[in-house]
């Protein structure tokens, strides 16, 4: 595990600072599952993302109704192995669909929120370290990450999603879409893949 001290001040998080935290991630890895999906036809990238969409709409729209179950099971089925692909592209794709569905379970049970939160800021970063292993061969541990430009740049991007959350003393629905705008418009996922 990479460690990194904002994984104990997640922990002080209300349920909607969690979920934003959590979409926010998955909105910045979409780009490595749209851009697999491009280059393999294997599935549509559309499915991520409306999936991803709904839970925009939860936290932003107050009567929103969305049915977690059903949104799981169709992001079940786009989910690819790396037995199907002999590419290194699969594995970012892979991380993006367990991070949206880590968000789906934690909506499903509340009670898990910040170990999901925990996961998917985990897997974000894992994403980012196992790309610069495999491009230089040398393993990122707990010790040398530090030394890692694209692992810094990682927590640098999740600690500035999680200050203006903190800050906010209440659900703020303007904070949520400008969080989402930001991210969408970057178009840029944790590894550099650009929409």
């Amino acid at each position: 595990m990479l460690r990194n001290p904002i994984q104990v001040r997640i922990e002080k998080f209300e349920p909607w600072q969690h979920i934003t935290f959590m979409t926010c991630l998955c909105e910045r890895m979409y780009p490595n599952f749209a851009a697999f999906c491009e280059n393999t036809q294997f599935a549509e990238a559309r499915i991520y993302r409306d999936i991803l969409d709904s839970v925009w709409e939860l936290l932003t729209v107050k009567t929103a109704k969305i049915n977690f179950e059903k949104q799981l099971e169709k992001l079940e089925e786009i989910i690819p192995t790396s037995e199907e692909f002999d590419f290194y592209g699969v594995y970012p794709a892979i991380d993006a669909c367990v991070g949206l569905s880590t968000l789906l379970h934690g909506l499903l049970d509340r009670d898990y929120l910040f170990d999901s939160t925990l996961k998917i800021s985990q897997q974000s970063v894992v994403t980012v370290a196992e790309l610069e292993t495999a491009q230089t061969g040398e393993e990122i541990t707990d010790e040398n990450q530090k030394e890692n430009e694209a692992v810094c740049a990682e927590w640098d991007m999740q600690w500035a999603i999680f200050r203006p959350l903190r800050d906010a003393t209440e659900r703020d629905i303007d904070l949520i879409k400008d969080l989402r705008v930001e991210l969408k418009e970057q178009g840029i996922s944790n590894i550099g893949i650009e929409l």
